[in-house]
């Protein structure tokens, strides 16, 4: 799912859609991108710590979304964090 989204994600900056909420995020920059993906943190916080699981999931589903916009931005795809998240798992193995 998350290749699936990364890629569609990619595909609307190589091929922008005018009515795209995602190309307008591209046309604004990475400050309103970053801002974007701040918000969403927060309100992932702000839910989970009102204990609702439900609105904590939209919002995570949410701050998924925005990281990805910014990989995008930032040429980061995913085996790239893939990548880092082994090379961790396998440190933490070894020690």
């Amino acid at each position: 799912m998350i290749e699936e989204l990364y890629h569609t994600v990619l595909d609307r900056k190589n091929n922008p859609l005018e009515e795209s909420y995602t190309c307008s995020l591209f046309n604004q920059g990475k400050d309103t991108i970053l801002k974007k993906v701040s918000e969403e943190a927060t309100e992932v916080i702000l839910a989970s710590k009102s204990m609702d699981k439900e609105a904590t999931v939209y919002e995570l589903a949410d701050l998924f979304y925005h990281i990805l916009v910014l990989m995008v931005e930032d040429g980061i795809e995913p085996s790239d964090v893939y990548k880092e998240l082994r090379r961790r798992m396998n440190n933490k193995q070894g020690g």
